[in-house]
């Protein structure tokens, strides 16, 4: 179970098929796994040894996963960069797990610098980029043509493959280990739930960096398709890609899939080809999962939940996304547990709540993370009996289906009322006005938290503040309705495409602790 031998397999079986698509650069199974061989050479030329940290701090490209395919090849470990980062917290993460080789991409050169100056190690920094690397730069394809290829080290099973920083929402961000067995682990079982589609072409916007288009990288390596690969989420760029290069299937956070069909010239661009869109990293509107399914009929639609620390959690297939389905609220749960799975939901003791109660969802599996790098204390903590504790709020009905309610820490507690922001979200996204929400508790003196709704309309059509609440009442518990409304632009977005909540927060809770624990 090491990741570098889906290509060995494609090698033998199709060397001349195309495996990665790059704003028009095609590069066939053999002329890829030559470049990664002799990426590797260069590497190890560099000094990286058997489960030393390679980072990239690139966006999405096929040098990025030529990258991660060498660190593999060459015996390293992976170390992806949020390319969200400040200098300061890139560095942290180099740091952090003792990375002393950065490649990094012609976006983020002028962080090159102060990465150099302030990292504890002397970097060796790779550039990888079209034009000519910069003087105190190695050249990433001058790197290639001139070292030999090596042998593929192999290393797999519990030998660390990659370490992937969370977010650092609170403090300071943590690596996830993920070593080859977890991820290979990972990869089949979303494969039996889902398999994939015979001469498939995947497109790859989402950021490489994430666990959500990693995962996807690695389940079509593994099945021999081609990658067509967006430098980042761009909706006119993706709808000419999937016309031009016929794509067949997609994947997507549900703030692209509003933006995708909300675009004023979707209807103008051929996307039949597109058979498959999977969907996941957050949850999605009931709203927006209607409107994209009417938009692109034909095409099967799953859902996948999981997390940086266990890649599968749970699926739900398309068959949950039909007419039958949709009537019994299927398409709105998260599924059930992966094949290999084993899913439970618990209350602060750890202790299984009954069916239908709302809990902490924890996991057991061979795909979770062995725990976080060099922290022993939130290892355990997270850890414990074997189970992974996922900090995601949600409930099991009597069939197996997991409906996610919100981060625990996300949960607004309104005068000793449980008030889940993923119900009322769906709520105000069923206004007709509404193109994107987010809610969040904010401080009130009576409450001590008060269910506050961020809004984005949509383009060309108004709505008012008590017309949104008054929305609400016709469907929610008066005390799950927003107290107040607030109207922006747009919503703060991380890489990955997820809401940041906490930078909604801020203005709110600056200065001020909740007085609802």
């Amino acid at each position: 179970m090491y990741l570098t031998r889906a290509l060995h397999r494609s090698l033998q079986q199709q060397p001349d098929e195309v495996v990665t698509i790059f704003r028009g650069r095609h590069r066939t199974y053999s002329e890829f796994c030559d470049r990664v061989a002799r990426l590797a050479g260069a590497l190890q030329a560099l000094g990286m040894k058997s489960g030393d940290r390679v980072g990239i701090l690139a966006l999405n490209s096929d040098r990025y996963l030529e990258c991660a395919m060498a660190a593999w090849w060459g015996g390293g470990v992976l170390n992806p960069v949020n390319v969200r980062w400040s200098v300061a917290e890139v560095v942290y993460s180099l740091d952090d797990c003792d990375t002393n080789i950065l490649v990094i991409d012609d976006q983020f050169l002028p962080m090159a610098e102060g990465i150099r100056a302030n990292a504890k190690r002397a970097l060796s920094l790779i550039h990888a980029g079209d034009g000519d690397a910069p003087v105190d730069m190695l050249s990433f394809e001058q790197l290639i043509a001139e070292a030999r290829p090596v042998p593929d080290a192999q290393r797999g099973g519990e030998d660390l493959a990659i370490v992937m920083y969370t977010g650092g929402t609170t403090g300071y961000p943590k690596g996830v280990m993920q070593t080859h067995g977890t991820l290979w682990t990972g990869c089949i079982q979303r494969m039996a739930d889902t398999p994939p589609l015979h001469g498939g072409k995947v497109l790859h916007t989402n950021p490489f960096f994430h666990i959500a288009s990693m995962s996807r990288v690695l389940n079509h390596f593994l099945a021999g398709e081609v990658h067509v690969i967006m430098p980042s989420f761009e909706p006119r760029e993706m709808l000419e890609t999937i016309e031009r290069e016929h794509i067949t299937e997609l994947a997507l956070v549900p703030t692209m899939i509003q933006m995708l069909i909300s675009h004023p010239d979707f209807d103008k661009y051929d996307l039949g080809s597109v058979r498959r869109l999977g969907y996941g990293a957050s949850a999605i509107s009931a709203a927006v999962l209607e409107q994209t399914m009417e938009r692109l009929p034909g095409v099967e639609f799953s859902h996948s939940y999981g997390l940086t620390e266990s890649m599968i959690v749970t699926t739900n297939p398309p068959e949950n996304h039909g007419p039958t389905a949709r009537a019994q609220g299927l398409h709105l749960s998260a599924g059930r547990a992966g094949i290999g799975v084993e899913l439970r939901i618990v209350d602060a003791d750890g202790d299984e709540v009954p069916r239908g109660t709302v809990g902490e969802v924890v996991v057991r599996s061979a795909g979770v993370t062995p725990g976080y790098w060099n922290l022993s204390e939130d290892t355990a903590r997270s850890l414990r009996d074997g189970w992974l504790h996922t900090g995601d709020g949600a409930y099991m009905d009597q069939h197996g289906y997991l409906f996610i309610v919100d981060r625990i820490k996300d949960m607004i507690v309104s005068g000793g009322e449980n008030v889940y922001s993923a119900e009322v979200e769906n709520v105000v996204g069923r206004h007709p006005a509404v193109a994107m929400n987010a809610v969040i508790g904010v401080p009130h003196s009576k409450w001590g938290e008060a269910v506050h709704a961020v809004v984005v309309l949509k383009s060309g059509m108004q709505a008012t503040e008590d017309e949104i609440r008054a929305h609400c009442r016709e469907h929610i518990a008066a005390y799950k309705c927003p107290k107040t409304v607030e109207f922006r632009q747009a919503l703060p977005l991380s890489g990955a495409g997820k809401v940041l909540k906490r930078d909604l927060r801020v203005p709110h809770w600056d200065g001020k602790s909740r007085e609802v624990k």
